[in-house]
């Protein structure tokens, strides 16, 4: 075998320990019903190809050449093995107001790490994207670090109503965080993007809603809007974009609550907002974005996180998918810092762009 197809071999058998990094070829509360709400169904359905796979309205992504990604993963491989300066700040929560706010229902949230954010508000608690294993890969001991343990034990959390999930990568929809949620409380929902329930149906979490761009659904006092996004879906070889991936908006008669998910910057952002803001809060990824040439497409930089949640009519924005795992070039400490900068020259300025320390509480 010649030394490049010994490399090709080589990132193929490492693929699926990667999670989000798998890169794509070329180029307990009341029930859920249907949404009587006015129909948002003008953003989907989401478009697919000849094959009936998903694609983005955009068109392919583009994920870099190999001369690109194979050094990339060989970077992330090294950084199995080493420490890197910048990581998050962690504050101590048991959840005690948490649980007891699950009653009363004052508008918050917390950061638990990476994508996954705890928020109560409108009589709801839901967490969006929860991953509380040590790596994001399907191998226990080999894949991406933890570099902050999450910001509040499982055992800690209060009833949680529903679970919102963007896509399929490992470091957003973790089956064994997803089956703990499930066997704690029988009454939590898991929703997701069309394509993604057989997954977890297969891990025995039965109670779960797909939905396409443009479905809805009320749980209780909120509506549920399932939204594009720009990104893809890969969990394991020879399955790219077979699910969908979305962003969420969570509407309430006091609050209104968008989740990105996992996205490139894209027209839909303020094709949303002119729907369905303005958001009190939006939770918009600001990490992942180096090497650019394989990150652009598919993660927005800290700059397009501002000029996204501009885009949707945003009131607040707080930044996630940063500094929580192993996976990508730039500095730690940097997407919080050029985050801010372009926050400060915005209409948003300081106090209206969060960056949370791991376990904190806001009231939004």
């Amino acid at each position: 075998m010649s030394p490049a197809s010994a490399s090709l071999a080589s990132l193929v058998l490492l693929l699926p320990l990667f999670g989000v990094l798998l890169l794509a070829p070329g180029g307990g509360a009341g029930p859920v019903e249907p949404s009587g709400d006015p129909p948002v169904d003008s953003l989907g359905p989401a478009p697919r190809d000849a094959d009936g796979l998903f694609v983005n309205p955009a068109g392919p992504l583009s994920h870099g050449s190999l001369g690109v990604r194979l050094p990339f993963f060989a970077r992330r491989l090294a950084g199995f093995f080493q420490s890197r300066e910048g990581i998050p700040g962690r504050v101590g929560n048991d959840g005690a107001f948490l649980r007891e706010n699950a009653r009363h229902s004052e508008p918050t949230l917390t950061w638990i790490g990476h994508s996954t954010l705890l928020v109560q508000m409108d009589h709801a608690t839901f967490l969006t994207d929860p991953i509380w294993s040590d790596r994001p890969s399907p191998l226990s001991f080999l894949g991406p670090r933890r570099f902050v343990p999450p910001g509040l034990a499982l055992e800690d959390l209060p009833p949680i109503d529903f679970v919102l999930i963007s896509h399929n990568h490992y470091d957003h929809l973790d089956l064994p965080t997803l089956r703990e949620l499930a066997a704690r409380d029988p009454n939590t929902r898991f929703v997701v993007p069309l394509g993604n329930g057989d997954l977890l149906r297969g891990e025995g979490i039965e109670r779960v809603s797909e939905l396409d761009w443009g479905g809805s659904i009320r749980h209780g006092e909120v509506r549920i809007d399932c939204l594009p996004a720009q990104h893809w879906s890969k969990r394991g070889l020879g399955d790219d974009r077979e699910a969908l991936w979305a962003s969420w908006a969570v509407s309430g008669r006091e609050r209104r609550f968008y989740f990105a998910g996992d996205t490139g910057y894209f027209g839909g952002f303020e094709r949303i907002g002119e729907i369905l803001g303005p958001f009190d809060l939006v939770a918009m990824p600001i990490g992942a974005y180096e090497p650019v040439r394989m990150m652009q497409a598919s993660h927005v930089n800290p700059e397009e996180a501002v000029r996204a949640a501009l885009d949707l009519r945003a009131r607040r924005v707080v930044a996630m998918h940063f500094g929580t795992f192993d996976l990508s070039d730039e500095p730690l400490a940097e997407p919080p810092r050029r985050f801010r900068a372009a926050a400060e020259s915005s209409r948003f300025g300081a106090d209206a762009a969060w960056v949370l320390e791991i376990g904190e509480t806001r009231l939004f």
